[in-house]
């Protein structure tokens, strides 16, 4: 089973950006294959990467139930959804790519979930490091990854109000069947010296900061040319920081 990284927080605060960083990480200190998994509904993490995501896992499911009986004729249902799962994948030569996309709409998925869990869970073991982009609630993380997490990163901006906001995703780890062997705060956009009123915030939720990353000038101007954060220069303050977080986490 790969060593499953995930990532939590509200929207906004750059956690995105931290996961890519990872991916970029894991990949350049040869720590590959890697499959990031895009669990957030607003998907982001391809554009980052400067992939083209063309099918998720969301369209996947919603075009089974809409036609559940358009199985190729003498073609197991599970085996026929599982196909279709592995042209979603998308792959490059250090790591793949899979994006979630929407969630359930009305009607009972449990079916087609079961299958695409399943696979998602078979599909890991290729890897040796599994990085979860996820939602701030953390419902489908416990599904997808099989309850066990090896280090989850809370991720917020330099504010208070990111700060509650962990508090609130920590506070949901007490009602889901989640393992986690490891967690710590990521804060993004932070000073070199963090206030005594942020500290005095963070402490209250009683998990470590693990690092800051500085306001890094590039990430926008990747943003705004459209580039992939890959390809970001080792030198930049966003990748060392990452960098130095990773290393002192794995």
């Amino acid at each position: 089973m790969s060593k499953i990284i995930a990532f939590a927080g509200k929207g906004g605060v750059g956690k995105t950006t931290v996961a890519t960083l990872v991916v970029r990480y894991l990949t350049s200190t040869g720590k590959s294959p890697v499959l990031a998994v895009d669990a957030d509904p607003n998907s982001n993490l391809g554009e980052t990467m400067g992939m083209n995501v063309t099918t998720t896992v969301g369209d996947i499911r919603e075009n089974f139930m809409k036609d559940p009986q358009g199985v190729p004729s003498g073609m197991d249902k599970a085996i026929y959804i599982e196909s279709l799962m592995n042209q979603a994948i998308i792959e490059t030569p250090n790591f793949d790519l899979l994006v979630m996309g929407r969630q359930e709409g009305h009607g009972c998925y449990c079916m087609v979930n079961n299958i695409l869990n399943n696979f998602t869970d078979s599909l890991a073991s290729s890897y040796k490091y599994m990085v979860v982009d996820n939602e701030a609630g953390m419902e489908h993380l416990s599904r997808r990854t099989s309850g066990k997490v090896d280090i989850l990163y809370l991720v917020t901006d330099y504010s208070l109000r990111g700060l509650r906001a962990l508090r609130r995703i920590h506070g949901l780890l007490d009602g889901l069947k989640l393992s986690v062997k490891k967690m710590g705060i990521v804060v993004t956009r932070g000073p070199e010296k963090l206030s005594d009123i942020f500290l005095a915030e963070a402490k209250e939720i009683g998990i470590p900061i693990l690092g800051v990353i500085p306001d890094d000038p590039a990430l926008l101007e990747f943003d705004m040319e459209k580039r992939s954060l890959l390809e970001l220069k080792d030198s930049s303050p966003s990748v060392v920081a990452v960098n130095r977080i990773m290393e002192a986490s794995c």
